[in-house]
């Protein structure tokens, strides 16, 4: 199974909700899904910034890619 790939210094466990709709198209590919499938637990693994004003919206890349795991199923 194809994921998303993780943070660019690969230590980060969150990406940002951009880089990982970047990757949707690939990943849906590669595992044979349709776009809006494998978009969809992007949308529900995106967190918002804390107390709504700190930090930038967050993707936990572990969490993504066991969600995406499970549509293969």
């Amino acid at each position: 199974m194809s994921s998303l790939t993780a943070s660019g210094s690969g230590v980060d466990p969150d990406i940002s909700p951009a880089y990982a709709t970047l990757q949707v198209t690939r990943v849906a590919r590669a595992n044979g899904l349709p776009r809006a499938e494998a978009a969809r637990p992007v949308e529900d693994h995106t967190a918002g910034r804390a107390l709504g004003f700190l930090g930038e919206p967050r993707v936990n890349v572990l969490e993504l890619n066991l969600a995406l795991h499970q549509l293969e199923k």
